[in-house]
């Protein structure tokens, strides 16, 4: 073998050498992109979503105070006792409750006030159950603080699809509460806080003093009615000229609320 044939040899062996080596790395380059391109989706599909929020237009409230409204010195005092997961409860905040304020509230002849009474979580059978009847009365409590009581109120019904089937999440409730523009730093402050969890408790017990059976139920100057004898017992009175009750109760807001002796 002459020199001119050993050199063509060895420039064939380098050549294939280069070649294996550019496929090296081309198998490298490429594994290196498929592992980035199944990172960026292993992370696009485990990033939490965005809660879906159904949004509100905002309701006239006549003087709104914390979870009352209208005029303290209103003729008639009504209580509204109701759980925020209850489907009647919905009914009559989504369909009812804007013609009971503009007929009795705007006009001051009703001072209106709601008074969580929280029971449908209790018939929760996950494990552990989540409590939403209570954490939904809890965080519209917070958004009280910064005086979006009924603002949180209207979101929380308007977003309500059933029972205990977690549309009452501690991240769907922070979500209402973005949606509506609230402070965050104040209201997850408050809610982590579990300042309300004793109050709205209490105002369950308030409520079973009176022979609360269902919700919605209203206290009319003391006078214990369901949703549709509502407004037949506020016109009675009105006419019969029945006397304000004097005797306050306290509701989650610190607002006063009349009510008679059990």
């Amino acid at each position: 073998m002459n020199k001119s044939e050993r050199m063509s040899k060895r420039e064939l062996l380098r050549e294939r050498r280069r070649k294996e080596e550019r496929r090296r790395r081309g198998l490298m380059i490429g594994g290196i992109i498929l592992l980035a391109v199944i990172v960026v989706g292993v992370l696009i599909l485990s990033s939490p979503k965005p809660e879906k929020v159904t949004l509100i237009t905002p309701a006239v409230v006549p003087n709104p105070q914390g979870l009352s409204m209208g005029d303290p010195n209103a003729p008639i005092k009504v209580l509204e006792f109701a759980d925020f997961q209850c489907p009647g409860c919905m009914l009559f905040a989504t369909q009812e409750e804007a013609s009971f304020v503009s007929k009795y509230v705007a006009t001051g002849k009703v001072y209106f006030t709601y008074l969580p009474f929280s029971f449908l979580d209790q018939r929760d059978t996950r494990n552990p159950p989540l409590k939403e009847s209570h954490a939904a009365a809890e965080a519209a409590s917070c958004a009280g603080d910064q005086n979006k009581f009924w603002e949180y109120h209207d979101i929380l019904f308007a977003n309500q699809t059933g029972e205990n089937i977690g549309d009452f999440t501690d991240k769907r409730l922070t979500a209402f509460a973005q949606a509506l523009g609230l402070n965050m730093s104040q209201f997850n402050a408050c809610y982590t806080s579990g300042k309300y969890r004793q109050t709205i408790i209490n105002d369950y017990v308030e409520g079973t003093k009176y022979s609360v059976a269902q919700t919605p139920s209203f206290l009319v100057n003391g006078v214990l009615v369901i949703g549709s004898d509502l407004d037949t017992t506020i016109d009675a009175q009105l006419t019969s000229g029945t006397p304000t009750t004097t005797v306050p109760t306290t509701g989650a807001s610190g607002t006063p609320a009349a009510s008679p002796t059990p």
